[in-house]
């Protein structure tokens, strides 16, 4: 069952429902895919950079409030107290809301496209917002078939990091003279996002069940779920150590270590709370600051 305490007040409920935190999402893969050019060519076009990041959070916004609608029709949600649409009771204002902040979104990136005289990133943030809606979005909905991850890794990881790389540089010989560093950074980032959803699914077992979703912890159970979470957040890290050490990244990137005490401290909190769901509901919040602080500092690490 989806709680947020035994007692929330209005105030956590909405905070839970606008999901401030969850916006990072939206910013890293921008910031970390830009570090990549920026490495490459050292230069920014700080305008692109700008408004691709209030593009990429508008439609992040779309997202998040199309997805509080479509699973208010599954019944998924019923139990979900900071669900938009359990919130206001109108399911027509949210979704117009949604539609409101994507054609923003979407404006945005015809405005960079329009500047530079090129489609090629309208053509890539169209294929990603087509690969989130069918998430959730019906007749898709597959996420509820288990492959939610595998969108979020595709989507968040090499495409929008390839986005925002081409929206500085506008050409992909860069990436085909030298694809290993923008490869593995995308990896990085990819699984890093695909964690946060990975670990919200702990704590509504019981939900997703009786909708008939069967995501990754519904297959594997919680147990095996929290070894998978151990093994996926290691081979991040040891994946970066190694181009290190191999030299197609700069050892600048081993700034992204400093966020593995936050890696470590989720994969011991799921270990030890992976069935309680009351205590292990906010393991998704610490996957967020994992994603914010390891790409923070792994585009950090690149623009160095």
């Amino acid at each position: 069952m989806t709680t947020l305490s035994p007692s929330p007040t209005p105030f956590k409920i909405w905070f839970a429902a606008i999901k401030p935190p969850m916006y990072t999402v939206a910013i890293i893969p921008i910031w970390v895919g830009t570090a990549v050019a920026v490495a490459e060519q050292q230069t920014l076009n700080l305008r692109i950079f700008a408004t691709f990041l209030m593009a990429a959070i508008l439609i992040i916004a779309w997202l998040n409030l199309s997805n509080d609608v479509f699973d208010s029709e599954t019944g998924i949600d019923q139990n979900k107290v900071h669900s938009l649409v359990n919130l206001t009771g109108n399911k027509s204002l949210i979704f117009s809301l949604a539609n409101l902040c994507l054609l923003f979104g979407l404006s945005g990136i015809a405005a960079i496209a329009i500047w530079q005289q090129d489609m090629t990133l309208v053509t890539l943030i169209l294929g990603c917002c087509a690969l989130g809606y069918s998430y959730q979005g019906p007749p898709f909905r597959l996420g509820y078939q288990g492959l939610g991850e595998p969108i979020c890794f595709l989507t968040f990881g090499p495409m929008a990091l390839a986005a925002a790389y081409y929206s500085q540089t506008q050409s992909w010989q860069g990436l085909f003279n030298n694809p290993l560093p923008f490869l593995i950074t995308s990896s990085f980032i990819g699984l890093s996002t695909s964690i946060i959803l990975f670990c919200s699914h702990f704590h509504q077992v019981d939900d997703d069940l009786a909708a008939g979703k069967r995501s990754p912890i519904v297959r594997l159970g919680t147990q095996r779920g929290a070894t998978v979470l151990n093994y996926v957040t290691g081979l991040m890290f040891v994946g970066l150590a190694i181009a290190v050490s191999l030299g197609y990244l700069s050892t600048w990137v081993l700034l992204t270590f400093l966020s593995l005490p936050i890696a470590i401290q989720l994969c011991r909190h799921v270990q030890r709370h992976h069935n309680q769901p009351q205590q292990v509901s906010n393991c998704k919040f610490i996957a967020v600051n994992l994603h914010f602080l390891s790409g923070l500092f792994l585009g950090l690490g690149l623009t160095l």
